[in-house]
């Protein structure tokens, strides 16, 4: 007998079949009942007008560290997700050294955008091993989370400061035996990065782009030891392109661990129309292998802006970071320069960042000084015009009116109809997933939290690149069944309870704003959802019309116990 039944709502179960209308009965936060359910003094809740759907899993989040300070992961929570993946890109908060507190808690505000100050104070940092750290979380939830083990993290617990190095057979066996415990106490798979972009809090390379192909190799042979695991990889080729080497390499991983891999992110634009086959090379010679690859992809655009006081996806432009990793008066100087001016210029346009040259496009957001408060949220290249100036030059000097405290909103690139037509045939591949939202990290910088929300709008009110029924498959089955999380991601009989009540027809977001409301008061962006009803995690409310309920409901998601096979 059901304990709470919801009434009367429009059925999408996260399957792709067609909607349909009936009710849910919930008991002790499993789904029991679907059809016609009798009440028999259960609580009730009246969904007639709204679509009852599976919550959304957001399979590439950062909040390893936010869950602290915040257990419902907002603003996530707030667009219907009800359960994370975090511990991506090589980096997790366990294992830990003592000794290496200070060493992550830099190399996590650098890399990922986290503010130190709420590392320093929201995060308690007293564990070692990596199920201390899931057990710390144990019970002060509202979504259900789940970690990959982070290579960095193994790497810097082994060879300590002197990671800059291969390791020694020793050293290797050591790394995998951590990893063999860690996955044994609940970690979801492994994941690592070799990118070039990926930067410690001293401007080094982080510890696990030092390791070698054997050490990877070894290390994902310990994974595939474990039933329900996964990988996640960041390489410099899924920014650019992947050499022939890298796309041997990725379908290789995923055989050694028996495992799906999934790489962030898959950026889709009509002026490579050639790109999307390209990157997909590793799903292909990975199902040859009898492995699986698969590629994330951000179904609708992210918020970004960008200052020159801050780090960064500027500093990632080949020679900005010798100009900019200066004191702020030398900063100015050098930014004021012409001929410096001019290098940083021509090495933007002929970089993989050549879109983040097109300064005329660039909307003024937050303003310090007098003087620049008539410029905020106009574009650059019409205050240039009236001032006469490059678009370059503009921008600069209003930032050195503001101490460079002036966030900037970059325009929106590959955003035409072709572009978009091409990114909704993409979504009907088998070897992509949606997903790269990277909530939890670069929180002044970015905004992809709210794309489960913004998505569903562009399909029931936007372009329509797809159905409401495919839409809630792609971000609630698919991932699910890529990360084998038992009894999650849909609407179905011996499932969980993770719910999301919508109203389709008001359903999206707001703009992205300031809060400034971490641990320390810092900054980070937001938006707000509208049309969300309702957010229930393991059948307990967790969001009421846009309210927090207080309840923690979620659980830690533990490697074996909370996941099978099911995604091989």
């Amino acid at each position: 007998m059901p304990d709470c039944v919801i009434r009367n709502g429009l059925i999408v179960d996260g399957t792709d079949a067609p909607p349909y209308r009936g009710d849910v009965g919930i008991d002790h936060g499993d789904i029991v009942e679907i059809g016609s359910v009798e009440e028999h003094g259960a609580r009730v809740i009246d969904a007639d007008g709204l679509v009852i759907a599976p919550g959304f899993i957001d399979p590439h989040t950062h909040y390893d560290a936010q869950l602290f300070w915040d257990g419902l992961a907002t603003p996530s929570s707030w667009h219907g997700v009800t359960t994370v993946i975090g511990g991506n890109c090589g980096f997790t908060l366990a294992p830990l050294r003592s000794r290496d507190a200070d060493y992550t808690r830099r190399m996590m505000a650098q890399v990922e955008g986290m503010p130190l100050s709420g590392l320093e104070q929201g995060v308690p940092w007293t564990w070692d091993g990596f199920g201390e750290y899931l057990d710390a979380l144990d019970g002060h939830v509202a979504v259900n989370a789940g970690f990959l083990v982070g290579h960095c993290a193994l790497r810097r617990y082994v060879l300590g400061d002197d990671f800059a190095r291969e390791s020694t057979p020793e050293e290797q066996a050591d790394i995998g035996a951590l990893l063999r415990e860690s996955l044994s106490v609940g970690g979801l798979g492994l994941s690592t990065t070799r990118s070039v972009t990926h930067t410690d809090g001293d401007g080094d390379p982080v510890p696990s782009r030092f390791a070698s192909e054997a050490e990877l190799h070894e290390l994902c042979g310990i994974v595939g030891e474990f039933d329900g695991m996964s990988l996640e990889l960041i390489t410099t080729g899924c920014i650019n392109r992947f050499s022939a080497d890298e796309v041997e390499f990725l379908a290789r991983l995923s055989v050694a661990a028996r495992s799906p891999l999934n790489w962030n992110v898959l950026g889709v634009s009509s002026d490579e129309p050639d790109r999307v086959d390209h990157q997909l090379q590793p799903s292909a010679r990975a199902r040859e292998l009898g492995g699986r690859v698969v590629a994330l992809t951000m179904p609708v655009a992210m918020d970004m802006n960008v200052n020159f006081l801050t780090f960064s996806v500027l500093w990632h432009i080949p020679g900005w970071r010798p100009v900019l990793d200066v004191d702020v008066p030398e900063r100015i100087r050098r930014l004021r320069d012409p001929d410096i001016r001019s290098e940083l210029l021509a090495s933007a346009r002929t970089s993989r960042f050549s879109h983040l040259a097109n300064f005329a496009d660039y909307v003024v957001g937050d303003v310090v000084s007098p003087e620049n408060e008539p410029y905020r949220n106009r574009a650059v290249g019409e205050i240039a015009a009236e001032r006469g100036r490059d678009p370059f030059e503009t921008i600069v000097e209003i930032a050195a009116a503001d101490e460079l405290q002036t966030t900037f909103w970059p325009g929106r690139t590959a955003d035409g109809d072709d572009d978009w037509k091409l990114r909704g045939e993409v979504w009907e591949r088998a070897d992509v997933m949606l997903g790269g939202s990277d909530a939890g990290a670069h929180l002044d910088r970015m905004l992809g939290a709210p794309y489960p929300t913004r998505f569903l709008a562009d399909t029931l009110h936007g372009r329509r690149l797809t159905s409401l029924e495919r839409a809630v498959h792609l971000m609630t089955d698919v991932p699910a069944r890529l990360f084998g999380l038992r009894g999650r991601g849909r609407v179905g009989v011996g499932y969980r309870a993770d719910l999301v009540l919508f109203d389709a027809d008001a359903i999206g977001s707001g703009p992205a704003y300031a809060r400034y409301d971490l641990p320390g008061g810092s900054k980070r962006l937001v938006a707000d959802p509208t049309g969300v009803a309702r957010v229930l995690v393991n059948g307990r409310d967790v969001i009421v019309d846009g309210t927090a309920t207080g309840e923690l409901p979620g659980v830690v998601l533990r490697g074996g116990r909370d996941t099978a096979n099911a995604a091989r």
